[in-house]
């Protein structure tokens, strides 16, 4: 992930600074998508923090250790047996490729995985679900185009319990322009998914692409209000993305951030660690 944020304020900060300085260090924090409300807390923070601590030098590091608050201890949820994980996500999020990741991650955990292709109004979601489960050799659940994608979700649990598979990832659509029929499918999944295994999903995880920035927040507070999510899964943090959006969601939502999408590759996911998101943020 490259940022120029460490780097703007460093030279901000060269020298001491005056009120139109920390007018300029709310506009380089929002601009950085730390959200509005995360840019005036820091600013509020480091006004009085540089009453205390004259050095300029030292400010920079103050700021990531206050951001590194923000975030809660990282972790990963206990599994069952077996384990749904509903994937939420608008279309284009890196929503279909994230799953196949989450499946060689468990594979590699020594877990038999099952892959449900709810998304059953894109043909191209399928298709590339069906691309990867041959690659990984997982089994696949699907039906025909448009078919009822509650209907494969309960297919896919009641086939992960006679055959003892220990995870589930179920694919779902992303059509949030028609924001109410989604949220109704995504409704009706869960339902179905409750009437095989009472405590499931035990995941719901929203993937969003961190180049997005503010539109990634409304996405979150969107699926949020409508769907219970359980974590966040950040993809595109590689090439050019700010990034900052994984403070202003963590800071508005209290969501955790469970993953972060580092690639294309199946083995581009790996768990999200705050401290080096923090100093990758800053680099």
């Amino acid at each position: 992930m490259k940022s120029a944020l460490g780097q703007k304020l460093r030279a901000l900060f060269s020298s001491s600074p005056d009120p139109s300085s920390f007018e300029e260090l709310e506009r380089i924090f929002y601009e950085a998508d730390l959200g509005s409300k995360m840019a005036r807390d820091l600013v509020l923070f480091l006004k009085d923090y540089a009453k205390k601590n004259k050095d300029p030098s030292s400010w920079v590091q103050a700021v990531k250790d206050e951001l590194f608050r923000v975030f809660p201890p990282p972790s990963l949820p206990s599994l069952h047996t077996p384990h749904i994980i509903l994937i939420v996500g608008v279309n284009g999020s890196g929503k279909t490729t994230t799953l196949a990741k989450l499946a060689n991650y468990y594979q590699k955990q020594g877990k038999s995985v099952l892959i449900a292709a709810a998304d059953t109004f894109r043909a191209a979601a399928v298709e590339q679900l069906e691309t990867w489960a041959k690659k990984m050799g997982v089994p696949l659940i699907k039906s025909q185009l448009n078919g009822d994608p509650s209907a494969i979700a309960f297919d896919a649990i009641a086939s992960a319990k006679a055959k003892s598979i220990d995870i589930v990832l179920i694919d779902t659509a992303g059509r949030l322009q028609n924001k109410e029929d989604l949220m109704q499918e995504l409704a009706k999944v869960r339902r179905v998914c409750q009437k095989q295994i009472s405590t499931s999903p035990h995941e719901t995880l929203l993937i969003l692409d961190a180049t997005m920035g503010q539109n990634a927040l409304d996405a979150a507070r969107t699926f949020h209000q409508f769907t219970p999510i359980t974590g966040i899964v950040l993809t595109k943090l590689d090439g050019s993305a700010k990034g900052g959006i994984a403070i202003a969601i963590q800071k508005e939502l209290s969501l955790p951030i469970q993953w972060v999408g580092l690639g294309e590759k199946e083995d581009d996911l790996a768990p999200f660690d705050p401290k080096s998101y923090i100093d990758a943020l800053f680099e």
